[in-house]
């Protein structure tokens, strides 16, 4: 059945066999480029509230935003998530999603966790649809301060109404917490890092960072400027860790520049180094 191009579909995407909530904005994948949005550890679709559309809107492209499974109304995940969850995302599931999707041509754009799995998909495959990565408050290796940040959000979930709050966006939300919390509080993970896909990127990145982001320093980001290959844009913006919800007039002046000036590359048939 062919995928329903729609803000509101009746049907989800069917993925490995797992059914994940989806919605679409602006042009089909036929006519042009798409933005598909990767959410962060704790996110999912309803919780980028209207940005996709914003950002659709401000590009003038088409935009794809998912939950991935264990979020939002997307069928729930098995727990203990593998601590390699994010490059099973990558590697397992993101090319499941571009072919239902028939993506033609695409930028990842993903937040935090989400950032991470674009990156790790655009340097780990090599294909060809994907022109650009937006990286917004990336992960590629564990810091402390993140890590403390992490475990007082283990404490809020238990002392507060956190979960309450959860529960209005996630079907599952002790699975979706569990599934991002245990991970990053496991002990083998402090030593998780996955900065190397970076060396392999060959198209151009758009990092955003905000600079009192409580869960990564500009470390992430200085990794990225310091490793890749490919033209790197970097804006640091005076938020904490959303800049498109605490920023977003700045972070979608960024993204429409960025998603401006690849199409000015694909207009001229230009392929980047």
């Amino acid at each position: 059945m062919p995928l329903e191009w729609s803000s509101s579909p009746q049907l989800a995407l069917n993925v490995n066999g797992a059914k994940l909530e989806y919605a679409c904005f602006g042009p089909v994948p036929e006519n042009g480029t798409t933005i598909v949005m990767l959410h962060e550890g704790l996110g999912c679709l309803s919780l980028w509230r209207d940005f996709p559309q914003r950002v659709s809107e401000a590009t003038g492209l088409g935009v794809l935003v998912f939950s991935r499974q264990g979020y939002g109304q997307s069928d729930p995940v098995s727990l203990p998530r593998p601590l390699d969850f994010m490059t099973r995302e990558a590697l397992d599931v993101l090319p499941g999603v571009l072919e239902q999707v028939g993506i033609r041509r695409c930028i990842l754009f993903g937040h935090s966790d989400g950032a991470t799995i674009a990156a790790i998909y655009a340097g780990s495959v090599e294909d060809h649809r994907v022109r650009g990565l937006i990286l917004m408050a990336p992960h590629f290796f564990t810091e402390e301060t993140g890590l403390q940040e992490i475990a007082r959000a283990k404490q809020s979930y238990a002392e507060t109404e956190l979960r309450q709050k959860m529960a209005k966006y996630h079907a599952d939300p002790d699975g979706a917490f569990r599934g991002w919390n245990e991970v990053w509080l496991h002990p083998n993970f402090k030593d998780w890092n996955v900065a190397e896909v970076i060396d392999y990127l060959r198209i151009p990145v758009l990092a955003i960072q905000g600079r009192d982001d409580q869960y990564g320093t500009l470390a992430q980001i200085e990794e990225i400027e310091t490793r890749a290959y490919s033209p790197v844009d970097t804006v640091i913006l005076d938020c904490r860790h959303a800049p498109h919800l605490e920023a977003p007039s700045e972070t979608l002046a960024a993204i429409r520049e960025f998603a401006a000036r690849l199409e000015r590359i694909e207009a001229a048939e230009v392929i980047p180094a």
